[in-house]
């Protein structure tokens, strides 16, 4: 996919207030939810959850029926990447789980995502999901009005491979506002070519490493949404909704 400058909709602080309120939103959410991930509990118990406190919140789930997608939540366990179905199957313990959610609040969207343990995780687990999530503060470090979008991936692939992790390159970041999906594409891997646009005051992102144990290869299962490694690896994944503001870089879904 390619886009212009033109393609990209800057907002105003104005709206970058109105986004940040959403994340305050979001953010009550990940954080109700991460209470709830234990062994025993089903993939679509947390699913309705979440469902249910963004809808008490005033606000509306971002992914139900994107595209056709039928939950609020994507969870996603130990192989799968990212855009898992909620189902009845129960976490385990020693689980990884990746809740990625989003919501809408007075128009504007917001979009975060957290690997979450499910009791104690084996060490190389652990050790995966603390590159992820330093991956992404480093993606986060790196975004400065005037600089090329690309340092964002080249932050996470050096960080990720240096611990001998790879980076899934079939999936990306995005920009984010109005619509759920915007441009620009962010890439969480070296990518050079064309376009590699500047990043400008008023640039809003979801930034959201995936990192796997193996392989970088990723396949679609059979539900045809659901992504998983193509060596069963174990893999996780981090997003936050970045804004770049006048005189700084907001993390609007920061816990």
């Amino acid at each position: 996919m390619s886009w212009s400058k033109q393609r990209i909709k800057l907002k105003t602080p104005e709206q970058i207030e109105k986004m940040a309120a959403s994340a305050e939103t979001l953010v009550a959410v990940f954080r109700a939810v991460g209470d709830l991930v234990a062994a025993g509990k089903t993939t679509e118990e947390l699913a309705a959850a979440v469902e249910a406190m963004i809808r008490d919140a005033g606000c509306i789930p971002s992914f139900k029926g994107y595209n056709g997608f039928p939950a609020a939540a994507c969870i996603s366990v130990n192989e799968e990447v990212v855009h898992g179905i909620p189902s009845a199957r129960k976490l385990q313990e020693g689980d990884i789980v990746g809740i990625d959610i989003g919501l809408i609040k007075d128009g504007w969207h917001a979009d975060s995502a957290e690997t979450f343990a499910v009791g104690e995780i084996s060490p190389e687990a652990k050790q995966l999901l603390r590159v992820t999530r330093e991956c992404l503060e480093l993606a986060i470090a790196a975004v400065q009005a005037g600089r090329r979008l690309s340092v964002i991936g080249t932050a996470v692939e050096e960080h990720a491979m240096g611990h001998g992790f790879s980076v899934v390159e079939k999936l990306v970041g995005h920009g984010i506002g109005r619509d759920l999906h915007e441009d620009p594409q962010v890439p969480n891997y070296r990518c050079f070519s064309s376009p590699d646009p500047v990043m400008e005051m008023g640039l809003v992102i979801a930034i959201e490493p995936m990192v796997n144990q193996g392989t970088k290869r990723v396949v679609t299962a059979e539900d045809r949404w659901t992504v998983v490694t193509a060596d069963k690896s174990l893999s996780a994944h981090f997003e936050h909704t970045v804004a770049v503001t006048a005189d700084s870089v907001q993390v609007l879904t920061r816990r």
